[in-house]
């Protein structure tokens, strides 16, 4: 991939990538004490098991669509961590799984082995997929009685969308 405004563009859906992981991650770092357990409803996934899943869904997806960025995959998809430092080592490692793997496969100009058209809709995919359950682990955390407010929200969510990198 030598053409530069195609590079830019690499960049700039790489970087909304990391942005996406770092939501994630400052929402973990925000959860209020024994908030991982927390649920939206008696028989729903926790707070931890949701973070443990999307970890999972990244892996597994990487392991299917470029098995030469594949991580171990853990014993369960929805397992309980209760342990926030691990969790976020975990969404750290399978977030740089997916961006190697698909800054490698638009680089190279090739395609997903099993899914996508093009190596930008795993990254698409997980996006959605993420914010899906980023809204339910803010939901679950306001039926626990431990809301996030907007004004905890924004700047560590929209905040983290709109903030322009520095040009120095």
């Amino acid at each position: 991939m030598s053409d530069a405004p195609d590079q830019r563009l690499l960049e700039a859906l790489l970087d909304s990538w990391d942005r996406n992981n770092t939501i994630l991650i400052n929402l973990l770092r925000g959860l209020p004490e024994g908030g991982l357990a927390a649920r939206a409803i008696e028989g729903s996934p926790s707070i931890a098991e949701l973070f443990t899943h999307i970890h999972f869904v990244r892996l597994v997806f990487v392991l299917e669509d470029a098995p030469e960025f594949a991580r171990n995959l853990p014993d369960e998809e929805w397992a309980v961590e209760r342990d926030a430092g691990r969790i976020e080592q975990m969404l750290n490692d399978s977030a740089r799984a997916v961006r190697d793997a698909v800054k490698s496969r638009v680089e190279a100009g090739g395609d997903m082995d099993l899914h996508y058209d093009h190596p930008i809709l795993l990254l698409q995919h997980m996006i959605w997929h993420e914010g899906y359950h980023h809204g339910q682990i803010k939901l679950a955390l306001k039926v626990a009685g431990r809301p996030m407010t907007n004004e905890q929200a924004g700047p560590v969510t929209w905040g983290v969308w709109m903030r322009k990198k520095s040009t120095s």
